[in-house]
């Protein structure tokens, strides 16, 4: 079994894909999860990868602070004003599923203001495994927990973890030290999820974020087909 590949079928995008004016808008990809399973990090190593051949923006969510935006200006992983900070001041479930009002402000202010764009990331602050993205914010949804978290987590379930289009399964190099089970986490991710896409992946090793990034590839050439 290849752990750290992800299959690129069984995407959500379906969406309208223009704008008023009829152009183009971008595809809109979510990343959801608990708080440091790696969201921001994933979200900085995509825009490293996908930077050089796609116009992207990303939209962050911190419940009273801007540092998950912060820590992206910091990386330098894109200019200043591909970058916009919601502070949602709530659960984080409201602002990506409840009242998405703040977060489509933001994503449309890119379009206006950087645009045209390919792609614009959401990423939402730490949640639980409830998580999920409202349709009318985003076309496709990445869940990403971390085998830290406890090798247990795919078996509970919950909506992030059942009824993600990607679900990514962070920071495997750490398995040894915590004493995750691996193989263990594939069987019960492909339990609970069937022929979605499950990916493993560790920043820190020699693929990184490769099988997220060749997944956001072929969402993206599925929205421009």
């Amino acid at each position: 079994m290849h752990l750290d590949h992800a299959h690129t079928h069984h995407g959500a995008v379906s969406a309208d894909a223009h704008r008023p004016d009829g152009t183009r808008r971008a595809l809109r990809i979510g990343l959801g999860g608990p708080v440091g399973s790696g969201k921001t990090a994933t979200v900085a190593a995509l825009c490293r990868d996908l930077r050089d051949s796609l116009s992207l923006a990303v939209v962050t969510n911190d419940i009273y602070t801007r540092e998950d935006a912060e820590f992206l200006l910091r990386e330098a992983v894109l200019p200043p004003e591909r970058i916009q900070a919601v502070e949602t001041g709530a659960c984080p479930h409201t602002a990506i599923r409840d009242d998405i009002s703040a977060n489509l402000e933001a994503v449309e202010d890119l379009e206006d203001t950087v645009g045209p764009l390919d792609l614009i990331l959401v990423e939402s602050g730490g949640d639980n495994l409830t998580a999920t993205f409202s349709k009318g914010l985003v076309d496709a949804q990445i869940f990403v927990i971390d085998v830290a978290g406890g090798d247990d987590i795919p078996r509970k379930g919950g909506p992030g973890v059942t009824t993600a289009d990607l679900l990514v399964i962070n920071k495997t190099d750490l398995a040894p030290h915590v004493g995750s089970d691996l193989e263990r986490m594939a069987r019960d991710a492909k339990e609970q999820r069937g022929e979605l896409p499950v990916a493993f992946t560790s920043l820190r090793g020699e693929s990184g974020v490769a099988p997220v990034a060749d997944w956001v590839r072929a969402q993206l050439a599925a929205w421009t087909a």
